[in-house]
Parts: C-alpha cells; sequence; structure tokens
C-alpha cells in the first residue's frame, strides 16, 4: 500500500489528507511536533481573551484520526532524504515513504535583534505561543509588539483585554502602509489610538534588556528611547519554516520552490501552505502567499493529484478578510495601496470614520479590479462572479444592494456611496466618450 507523509498538521496538511481519504485507501501519516491534533490558529488570540477554551479550536474529535485511518506521529523531522524516500525523526526513529509532502508552514521573522531570544518575547503563531503568554500574562504591566501588520494588531487586542498596557512599534509612518491606501491606513492609526494602544509610527526596535534574571524588562527603541515591559511580541511578518531542508538537496529559495503541480525538484515530493513558493507568482500574486485559504485550497488541488487526476493548483480571484480591533475588513480582486498607471480608485469613508469602501477599477475601460470594505460585510460569490465577467465599475456601484451582506448597509449607506461615486467619478466616465 502507498504511504503518503505529510510533515505539518496546519490546515494544508489537514485539509490534504482528508480530501486524500475522501478518494483513496492510500496510508496517510501527518506528522507534527508542535500539537497532537489540527487547531485553528485563528483562534489562539480568542483563547486567551477568554472566549473560548484551546478545545474548542479543534475542528475535529480526537477519534475522527484514528476512524479515518489516518496516523499521528508527534515528532520533529531533523532530516528528509529524497533519494532513500526515508525522513529522521528525533530519537533516530526513520520512516519511509512513497509520497512525501511539507506543509511546515511559517515562523517568526527574527532580524537579529539584541535579546530577541529571551524569555518573555514571543511571536503569535503556535501553540506554545500562547501558552507563554498565558504564563507570562499576570505579571505583565506593559507589552511592547513590533511590526505593524494583521498578528500585530490581535498581539495588541489581546494584551488590552487582559488591561495590559500595549506600545505598538511600526517601522512605516502608518499602520500597513505597504498593503492600504493612505486613508484606510490613518483611519486604522485613528481606530488603534481610540483603544487606549500607544503607537509609535516610523519607530523599530533596537535591542531587547533583560533583567537579572534572563527575563525581559525593557526595550530601546531606534530613536534610543527604553520603554519598560515585560513582555515583547515579535510580529514584523513571518518566513516559510524550512530550516530542516537545507541539507536535503530539495530546491529552496525562501521557501520550497514548487510549480504549478506543487511537485518540487524531486519526483513525489511536494510543498503547500505558507512554505510552498511557485517559481513565478500566479498573476499578480507573490510566490509565496502565507494565508489560509490559499493553504487549504493547495490541500484540495494535491489531493486530486496525489490520487490519480494530476491538477494545477488555480487560485482563482484574489480575497482576504481580517479584523483591525472592531472594523472588519475585506478584499476582492487588487487594490494597491498605490494607483496604479492605468487605474482610478473611489473612496468613501463615512463620517463617523469606522466604515469605508475602495473601488480599483481600470481608467479607460471602467473594469472593475478590486474592492476594500472597512466595517462593512459583502458577499464573495458576488465579487468572484463580477471579475470573472469583468464587469464595470458602475455596474458595481449599481448594484450595492446585491453586494451588501448586511441588510442594514443599503438603507444607510447605498444611496450616500453613490452620490459620493457620482461626484469623484462619473466624470471620468463622460471625459472618456
Amino acid at each position: 500500500m502507498e504511504h503518503i507523509v505529510i510533515i505539518g498538521n496546519g490546515i494544508s496538511g489537514v485539509t490534504l489528507a482528508r480530501h486524500i481519504r475522501k478518494r483513496s485507501d492510500a496510508k496517510i501519516s501527518i506528522i507534527s511536533a508542535e500539537t497532537n491534533y489540527f487547531f485553528s490558529r485563528t483562534a489562539l488570540m480568542y483563547v486567551f481573551m477568554g472566549h473560548m477554551k484551546f478545545e474548542h479550536t479543534q475542528p475535529y474529535e480526537n477519534d475522527f484520526w484514528k476512524k479515518n485511518n489516518i496516523n499521528l506521529i508527534h515528532k520533529k523531522v531533523s532530516e528528509v532524504f529524497p533519494k532513500e524516500k526515508s525522513l529522521l525523526l528525533d530519537g533516530n526513529t526513520v520512516i519511509t515513504f512513497d509520497k512525501l509532502v511539507i506543509a511546515t508552514g511559517s515562523k517568526p521573522n527574527k532580524f537579529g535583534w539584541p535579546g530577541q531570544d529571551l524569555e518573555g518575547v514571543t511571536g503569535l503563531y503556535f501553540k506554545q505561543d500562547l501558552e507563554n503568554l498565558e504564563k507570562w500574562a499576570p505579571t505583565t504591566k506593559r507589552a511592547v509588539i513590533v511590526g505593524g501588520g494583521l498578528i500585530g494588531i490581535e498581539l495588541a487586542e489581546m494584551m488590552r483585554a487582559r488591561n495590559i498596557e500595549v506600545t505598538f512599534l511600526v517601522r512605516e509612518d502608518s499602520f500597513w502602509n505597504g498593503v492600504l491606501p493612505k486613508g484606510e491606513s490613518q483611519m486604522i492609526n485613528r481606530h488603534i489610538k481610540e483603544h487606549h494602544i500607544d503607537l509609535r509610527l516610523s519607530t523599530g526596535l533596537k535591542e531587547i534588556i533583560a533583567d537579572e534574571n534572563g527575563r525581559t524588562k525593557a526595550i530601546i527603541t531606534d530613536k534610543d528611547e527604553t520603554i519598560e515591559c515585560q513582555i515583547v511580541g515579535l510580529t514584523a511578518g513571518v518566513s516559510p519554516n524550512i530550516d530542516f531542508l537545507k541539507t536535503s538537496g530539495i530546491e529552496l529559495g525562501r521557501g520550497v520552490k514548487v510549480n504549478r503541480f506543487l511537485e518540487t525538484n524531486f519526483k513525489d515530493i511536494y510543498a503547500i501552505g505558507d512554505c510552498a513558493e511557485q517559481h513565478e507568482g500566479i498573476g499578480e500574486r507573490r510566490p509565496i502567499e502565507a494565508v489560509w485559504y490559499t493553504g487549504r485550497m493547495m490541500g484540495e488541488s494535491l489531493a486530486q493529484t496525489l490520487t490519480g487526476n494530476p491538477m494545477e493548483y488555480k487560485p482563482g480571484h484574489w480575497f482576504n478578510s481580517a479584523k483591525f480591533l472592531d472594523i472588519e475588513y475585506q478584499t476582492y480582486g487588487w487594490v494597491w495601496a498605490k494607483e496604479k498607471e492605468n487605474e482610478t480608485h473611489f473612496y468613501w469613508e463615512h463620517k463617523g470614520g469606522k466604515k469605508a469602501i475602495r473601488i480599483a477599477f481600470d481608467t479607460e475601460s471602467r473594469r472593475f479590479l478590486g474592492i476594500n470594505t472597512f466595517g462593512i460585510r459583502m458577499r464573495h460569490e458576488f465579487f468572484d462572479k463580477v471579475l470573472t465577467d469583468q464587469q464595470s465599475v458602475d455596474y458595481v456601484i449599481e448594484n450595492l444592494a446585491a453586494a451588501n451582506f448586511d441588510p442594514e448597509f443599503y438603507t444607510s449607506h447605498k444611496k450616500e456611496i453613490q452620490i459620493e461615486f457620482t461626484k469623484q467619478c462619473v466624470g471620468l466616465k463622460n471625459e472618456s466618450l
């Protein structure tokens, strides 16, 4: 019987195992040193905030794996031998495979800061990070968070939920402004400050200082300011978790290099999820996508290939969602932080400063390119179809009620948005006729 070994029990590896089992009786082993069972990483913050228990983050009962004949191995892989088709695990255990899938995800970036490995310093990625935060929180007066992305703002919200003071160091001059255009970025700046978070823009980390017991006691910023703290959250992005592959001969870039079928330079060895790197990005996508839903889709695609139905990974239209404290964010298609030459952006922000929409469209053809929404929920199916059908921005504005997920939205905001769109963008249409 063919043996398929999956290294990593995150969303991509577990999705792959489930979909293989639907189509095949192959022997499946999932190896993970982190936890015995799959859990939802995105739910870690809610465990810390008291909204759920850790066991609630596990979508499957513990006997699910045995019932589905999926073998779980709670060990760390120290080396991979592609030609021998074998793995070395800790404890000198050797496992052989017929097909191997690397799904080891990401690890938080560290940039060689002095003190970055002290007790009290953490990311927010692994279950062990949650356990450390639970241990340290009761004696923490202030946390410093380094890095202005989605994980950073989650960690800030977690600390405030326990009444811990937070200083948030963001290297850029506005929050997440490599991704968000100026209007939205500044709206989130204001929102962060309203939550009593000490937001320091254009400020980086220089050093983390230890007390006499080797625990974090303060940081020094790149402006030579000392801030006393007991927790430092390093959230300056993530990178593929692939150090154990460096001597394997598997082709590596920043991640594990794969083709469109998610195959490496060795036959029968594949990579999926955050650790996989396409030789060239698909469309406008980056070669590495550390996104939950793309990991899931890679698992679904590769399951087809491994069970006799070769399938290219085709992720479709870009979408993502997140939450900035109380403001929900969705994006469909492409809305760049700065307009490209052929683009026009329409931006509407509600006077309350908590809701906004930005639509990108082609200046000449008026084809809809993408939308950012803040504080307003939209329907994924609507925008997926609009992008596939290459509809115009005017079609989207006219059909905002159909796009809306929240019935309160179109009664209160639809007309206001349409009036603002007419002011900003209909003149452009007339000029181009």
